[in-house]
């Protein structure tokens, strides 16, 4: 079982920056070395889309709109995930969510947000003009 819990969400203005991290609490005496993990975003009726992330092999995916301004990053010893915004733009406003699943090989990025079994509560980011 995987509690995740997100944090630094704010408003701030277009150009800015922000890091979101997530805390993983893992039972079982896994670390979260052992999960594929990303960030997913979604704004007010529209889906919750990829962000960005990271493979348990550490290698790293984003979406095409955020290539060249955020980075994932994952702490494995302390089990924290983060997403490192910058020049940050209205579009990028949403609900911010962090998620896991347990990785054996392979891709979870690849499958979309049905392979993520685990999703913390969301903290919201808010970009103005």
């Amino acid at each position: 079982q995987v509690q995740l819990v997100e944090s630094g969400g704010g408003s701030v203005q277009a150009g800015g920056s922000l890091r979101l991290s997530c805390v993983a609490s893992v039972d079982g005496g896994y670390t979260s070395s052992t999960y594929c993990m990303a960030w997913f975003h979604q704004a007010p009726g529209k889906e919750r889309e990829g962000v960005a992330g990271i493979e348990r092999d550490g290698s790293t995916n984003y979406a095409d709109s955020v290539k060249g301004r955020f980075t994932i990053s994952k702490d494995n010893a302390n089990n924290i995930l983060y997403l490192q915004m910058t020049n940050l733009k209205p579009e990028d406003s949403a609900e911010y969510y962090c998620a896991a699943a347990r990785s054996y090989g392979g891709t979870c990025w690849g499958l979309g947000r049905q392979r993520y079994t685990y999703w913390g509560q969301g903290t919201q980011v808010t970009v103005s003009s």
